[in-house]
């Protein structure tokens, strides 16, 4: 699932009404809750501070002050449409005297986190498993030769008494080598690593 690599924020103007979009990176409602604390400080003469978050598994929205679904749902949708993850959006709102109507206000915020999001780095995480083999100079060309064709990732390889390599994958291939090795080698499991790549 992707996620902002850094915060963001974006200013669009509808009708004579600002709308500050924040986009917050954030993995605990309690940070969230400080993040937005910060942006009321900021602005205390806005008129609406609407916000939209999903943190794993839970989504929340909130209006503050417009009408009803108008505000922090249409936001949590563009958020979902975009399959986010840890982020939370902040729309900061400056009336400008001219009313948008429910349709308006709907498009109006949706559209401050969809500008928001175009002008954020994305990334997206991946975990990968790193595992240990220790085998016989005579397995080599096998072993190597499995690692190409399966575009396994050696991260360190040592030449002593026996071969030793470092390898990461996305899915345990222990029953591969087993084989290959006629179950003379049996990796051990060392850690998961996250990679995190730009999208």
């Amino acid at each position: 699932m992707p996620r902002i690599k850094e915060d963001c924020v974006n200013t669009i103007e509808i009708k004579k009404s600002k709308f500050i979009t924040y986009l917050h990176r954030t993995d605990n409602e309690e940070d969230a809750k400080e993040f937005l604390k910060r942006i009321k400080k900021e602005h205390p003469s806005a008129t609406h501070h609407c916000t939209a978050m999903i943190i794993g598994d839970m989504m929340r929205s909130n209006d503050d002050g417009e009408p009803s679904q108008t505000a922090g749902h249409p936001m949590l949708d563009v958020l979902m449409h975009h399959q986010m993850n840890d982020v939370l959006a902040v729309v900061v709102r400056y009336f400008g005297g001219i009313k948008l109507g429910t349709g308006g206000l709907v498009r109006a915020y949706a559209g401050s986190v969809q500008e928001a999001l175009k002008s954020a780095t994305l990334t997206e995480s991946t975990i990968f498993h790193e595992y240990e083999i220790r085998f016989s100079y005579d397995l080599i060309g096998k072993i190597d030769a499995y690692f190409r064709k399966n575009g396994i990732e050696i991260t360190e390889q040592d030449y002593q008494e026996k071969v030793v390599y470092r390898y990461l994958c996305l899915e345990d291939i222990s029953s591969d080598i087993q084989e290959i090795s006629g179950g003379t080698i049996v990796p051990t499991f060392i850690r998961d690593k996250i990679s995190e790549k730009t999208l």
